[in-house]
């Protein structure tokens, strides 16, 4: 697996396509434990520019008071951060499908990282409960 540069890795956290011979890193990007914490952060780096345009549009564009531009960009932010983390899964499965792999294929290694850990949970759970 090749990583990529920090050059390369920060184009990619700022949304950014990598060149396809970093294809197995991405997907064991997508694949890692903290997939999650690197989606939000690359969902704020996207976002923060946009609402700050805004809430400065609004100060200086429109002369809204400072609280009411503030309140609007702080209300674009945590909308479409949520927005943006309601279709997380999806999101990452349609990048693995832009590098060629098939849909699903995150979901998948993330479910062959904790099979084992998810084996044993169940065989607890079926020795306490099911007998």
């Amino acid at each position: 697996m090749t990583k990529p540069g920090l050059v390369h890795r920060c184009w990619y956290l700022l949304g950014g396509r990598l060149p396809s011979h970093y294809r197995d890193w991405v997907l064991a990007d997508a694949a890692r434990p903290s997939w999650l914490a690197w989606f939000t952060l690359r969902t704020l780096l996207r976002m923060v520019p946009l609402t700050t345009v805004i809430t400065l549009g609004l100060l200086l564009g429109l002369d809204a008071s400072p609280g009411l531009a503030l309140a609007c960009g702080g209300l674009g932010l945590v909308v479409g951060v949520y927005f943006m983390l309601s279709y997380a899964i999806e999101s990452t499965e349609y990048r693995m499908t832009r590098y060629g792999y098939p849909h699903g294929a995150a979901a998948q290694a993330r479910r062959a990282r904790t099979a084992d850990r998810d084996r044993a949970r169940e065989e607890r759970y079926t020795a306490a409960w099911r007998q």
